[in-house]
């Protein structure tokens, strides 16, 4: 599990894998360990979030210095089929790696409890198959993908925010929005983040309130989701029928 950003930790993603069997290392990239050049002898790859842009400054200077080894790696693991799951900075990091485009949001921050729609070629997904209609995340980004990879699904998606979700393969996953927050993880974020909260007009007691009161739903849902996402790593990906998946260029 790859930390970009002491803010976003494992917290319960992590728990409900180690429940679901797997040993978890993690790698704290923001703290100067080195993301290694290959995943021999891990069964899969996690890249969490953080308040970095995926995509490089004007001047070509990456989002931080760990990015393009990162980036090489999340491609090694698509090519070696590595289930690999990117959760909102690490989910443009997976679609940037694949030639995606991340960008400022024109739709402004998105912040707090929200819901996505379930696409229904997410039926034949080994992860999302079981996730409901319309389940409830919780959001915090600035940037979105703007344009998935030429060979990515799309698995979830909202009016604002098209690309919620999405496959890579048959093995590799990225998802905008966060599923390992518990309300202390979030708390942080708000207190961090009051100027931003108040240039949206936001409150930020009412915030925690609306996440506080979605994580009980959350956790029947994505619990579940980690522990599939768990079992793939443990036996290995499940080949996806080919003729679902677009041409590349379609």
């Amino acid at each position: 599990m790859v930390e970009n950003d002491p803010t976003d930790d494992v917290r319960r993603l992590g728990n409900w894998l180690t429940e679901a069997g797997l040993e978890l290392t993690v790698l704290r990239a923001h703290a100067g360990e080195a993301v290694p050049d290959n995943l021999d002898g891990y069964a899969a790859m996690i890249v969490l979030g953080g308040e970095q842009n995926a995509y490089p400054d004007p001047d070509g200077t990456p989002g931080a210095p760990w990015f393009p080894a990162l980036e090489r790696l999340l491609r090694k693991a698509v090519r070696e089929r590595v289930p690999t799951l990117g959760v909102c900075l690490g989910g443009q990091q997976l679609a940037r790696a694949h030639a995606g485009t991340v960008e400022r949001s024109a739709a402004g921050p998105e912040i707090g409890a929200r819901l996505v729609a379930r696409r229904d070629v997410a039926d034949r997904d080994p992860l999302f198959a079981d996730v409901p209609f319309a389940p409830d995340v919780l959001q915090w980004h600035l940037d979105e993908i703007t344009e998935l990879p030429a060979d990515a699904v799309l698995l979830a998606a909202s009016t604002s925010y098209p690309h919620q979700a999405f496959r890579i393969g048959d093995a590799a996953w990225g998802i905008q929005f966060h599923i390992e927050c518990d309300i202390e993880m979030f708390a942080e974020w708000v207190s961090g983040n009051l100027d931003i909260l108040a240039e949206l007009g936001r409150d930020p007691i009412e915030l925690l309130e609306t996440v506080d009161a979605v994580l009980d739903d959350m956790e029947e849902v994505w619990r579940p989701f980690a522990q599939r996402f768990a079992a793939l790593a443990l036996t290995g990906p499940v080949r996806i029928d080919q003729r679902y998946l677009p041409l590349l260029g379609a």
